[in-house]
């Protein structure tokens, strides 16, 4: 029997979920595009794709972590947040996790308007203003990561065709 078609079907799959977890923090988004990538190749006996793509598909991988801890940080630096902010931003997203797309939007927003709060302990129209102002430059950090995240996913996907058919 040959092992090709299944390996091939795992790689889609991969990169199928992959894409889905650049917009979905709960699922590691590029590395499962970077395996369905290297299954591909693998089921092909790396005849197309060979270790110099696969090398900068893998460089690629390892930048997109560095893209999603330095855009938040971006984001919610410019904004003056706190640690506790930053701390709060991770918890939203882990508990918007349960309330679906929503969840996804609002958990990070309210994860690090509420760290804030908490740092700063006051609840003053100043101190909210502030809190929300941080909520917002945080998720537009997110969201800046999550779109930079998009173009490496794109990239790598080319990078990956172009080996494949040139």
């Amino acid at each position: 029997m040959d092992i090709s078609v299944p390996l091939y079907l795992l790689a889609g799959l991969l990169v199928a979920i992959g894409l889905a977890g650049v917009v979905l923090p709960a699922l590691p988004g590029l590395p499962l595009v970077f395996a369905g990538l290297l299954t591909a190749a693998w089921a092909d006996d790396f005849q197309r794709v060979g270790a110099m793509p696969l090398v900068v598909l893998g460089l690629l991988t390892a930048v997109s972590f560095a893209v999603d801890f330095w855009a938040t940080a971006v984001g919610a630096k410019r904004v003056g947040a706190s640690p506790l902010a930053l701390l709060g931003t991770v918890v939203g997203t882990f508990v918007g996790l349960f309330f679906g797309l929503p969840g996804l939007f609002a958990g990070p927003f309210v994860g690090a308007v509420v760290g804030e709060l908490i740092s700063r302990r006051t609840l003053y129209p100043a101190g909210l203003g502030h809190a929300a102002k941080v909520g917002i430059g945080t998720w537009l950090g997110i969201a800046l990561g999550v779109a930079l995240k998009l173009a490496l996913a794109v990239s790598m996907l080319a990078i990956f065709a172009f080996a494949w058919w040139f």
